[in-house]
């Protein structure tokens, strides 16, 4: 059985899906108004990997991920280039679609832009506002949060707690500042359409309310995102689905990822301190930015350095090396899927996959063909090693600067550490050696090296 992390909760929880023939996926999917980074990467890589665990044990999935492409950082967009917003959405999402495929992220079932489902919000909307959830002031529509008694049951605060320091629109329309918008008025310039209300345009958290019911229904299995969304987003969704559709919940699991930093920093684009997926994969293979962002557990934070990623490179290395000869025939390694199906549990998922390696170098093609046929589920290893080195060269500077005898201790040291199950530190050895130029075969008569 799958565990899984339940935000709504904050426990572990076995997964049990409201229909065992048919699981439902919803993850919020990215602003179009400029190319990702790495910290919007990690969510789009570790609920693929989601996706390709409940695919291959229930029988169907259906996995949306929409599309932003109303908001005021568009129109914001438009106005400081001058280009046209159609322009802009069209083209960052051509250029988000390059970036999933080169992280080897599979397309969702349905990726649904929040323009081509205006109607929906409106009819949603509607609907609150007859049931007493919504008012109108001024062409706006505001969401009267003191009429749902569980406001706040996601992040587990009361509303002062989740207002302060959070970032809260301020409109003396409003009959309490914890009221948040669904519809706003537009002006000739600004996109908009034409409503019971007058013309205007949503407010960004209505969309995933009305797109995930048209997909998945009033109620489905998990909705995803980054930690960031749990407030005010994923807590404002909750709100408008029940109170709208009179349920006791959304989504039943709520599965959040953290964030990435630099420099143990948050990064974002308003700090200005973020790393596009566009610039790192002028240097690196997507499936190298893949692999980094899945070392760690997808709900620890991760930090971001240029070496960070070079280790993820010779590691993949280390992997694709002892896959060389074998072709994916068979169902992926059991403890590899065990350690997934532990709340995604890639680090652990990872470890077994370098043991795998080892044992293959050594001799063992049970290992090696378990490793491969684990490549579908992890979402790497699926190129031949010779394709992969042939575009992956080891581009590390060599430098002789160590001995052999340096060296011949370096590998007595990696030796002991695996003999004590210290496979961190081994690898360790393995990198630091690497970056000095020194590659390490692993084979049946012990530990062999050369110069690259």
């Amino acid at each position: 059985m799958i565990k899984i992390f339940n935000t709504f909760g904050k426990k572990m929880e076995n997964f049990d899906p409201i229909d065992k023939n048919h699981v439902k996926i919803y993850v919020c999917g990215p602003t179009v108004y400029d190319r990702i980074h790495i910290g919007n990467a990690r969510p789009l890589v570790v609920f693929d990997t989601l996706v390709r665990l409940l695919k291959l044990s229930y029988k169907k999935v259906t996995y949306v991920r929409n599309i932003t492409d109303v908001d005021d950082k568009i129109n914001k967009k438009s106005i400081e280039t001058g280009k046209p917003i159609n322009k802009i959405t069209s083209e960052t999402i051509k250029h988000f679609h390059v970036d999933c495929n080169k992280l080897k992220n599979m397309p969702p079932d349905f990726e649904p832009k929040a323009t081509d489902h205006i109607k929906e919000m409106v009819e949603l909307i509607d609907t609150l506002i007859k049931k007493g959830f919504a008012y109108v002031k001024s062409g706006n529509v505001f969401f009267r949060v003191k009429n749902y008694d569980h406001y706040g049951r996601l992040s587990q605060r009361t509303i002062d707690e989740m207002l302060a320091g959070a970032r809260v629109e301020v409109s003396g329309l409003k009959e309490n500042s914890a009221d948040f918008t669904l519809w706003k008025p537009s002006s000739k310039d600004l996109p908009g359409w034409d409503s019971p209300w007058g013309r205007g345009r949503p407010g960004w958290h209505i969309e995933c309310s009305a797109m995930s019911k048209k997909y998945l229904g009033e109620t489905f299995d998990i909705h995803g995102g980054g930690a960031d969304l749990i407030f005010p987003h994923h807590e404002n969704e909750i709100a408008q689905s029940c109170c709208a559709n009179n349920k006791q919940f959304m989504a039943k699991y709520w599965v959040h990822n953290g964030y990435v930093n630099i420099d143990q920093k948050k990064m974002s684009k308003s700090l200005g301190n973020f790393k596009t997926i566009y610039d790192l994969l002028k240097k690196f293979n997507g499936e190298v930015i893949r692999y980094f962002l899945l070392q760690a557990h997808y709900r620890a934070p991760l930090n971001f350095k240029h070496e960070y990623i070079l280790e993820a490179k010779s590691s993949l290395s280390r992997l694709y090396r002892s896959i060389k000869d074998f072709k994916k025939n068979g169902d992926p390694d059991k403890e590899i899927f065990f350690h997934l199906k532990n709340d995604l549990n890639t680090p652990k998922a990872f470890a077994r996959a370098h043991f795998l390696s080892e044992q293959s170098n050594k001799g063992s093609r049970e290992a090696g063909q378990l490793l491969k046929n684990s490549s579908a589920l992890l979402g790497i290893l699926e190129e031949d090693t010779e394709t992969w080195f042939k575009n992956n060269p080891i581009d590390l500077k060599i430098e002789y600067q160590l001995s052999e005898t340096n060296i011949e201790e370096m590998i007595e040291d990696r030796r002991i550490a695996k003999e004590k199950k210290d496979f961190k530190a081994a690898d360790k050895i393995r990198d630091n050696l690497l970056n000095n130029g020194i590659i390490l075969e692993d084979n049946v008569n012990g530990t062999s090296w050369r110069r690259t």
